[in-house]
């Protein structure tokens, strides 16, 4: 199980500094959770599906179709900075 040298360890090879308080704190959850893990483990769930949500979740999206917009110029009035007939942003490397 879970002990308070344990912790110690996990926090340094995660260059955490803790207190004395925490540590202990730390100790005592551990624990808990590892018990609640345990505890998931004794369930039978080999006639349950590997899923990736609770419920069903689909989006609802449309085909991309590729138009033509007549008035550029309209478009480019509403970009914050523009270079000719181009939106102007800044340089990301």
């Amino acid at each position: 199980m879970i002990d308070l040298e344990l912790v110690r360890k996990v926090a340094h090879l995660a260059r955490l500094e803790l207190t004395l308080e925490e540590e202990e704190k730390f100790t005592t959850q551990l624990g808990d959770i590892l018990d609640y893990i345990a505890q998931l483990n004794e369930l039978d769930v080999s006639h349950i599906v590997p899923t990736t949500r609770a419920i069903d979740v689909s989006n609802v999206t449309r085909d991309d179709k590729l138009e033509t917009y007549p008035d550029r110029g309209e478009i480019l009035s509403n970009a914050p900075e523009q270079e000719g007939e181009f939106f102007r942003v800044p340089k990301i490397l």
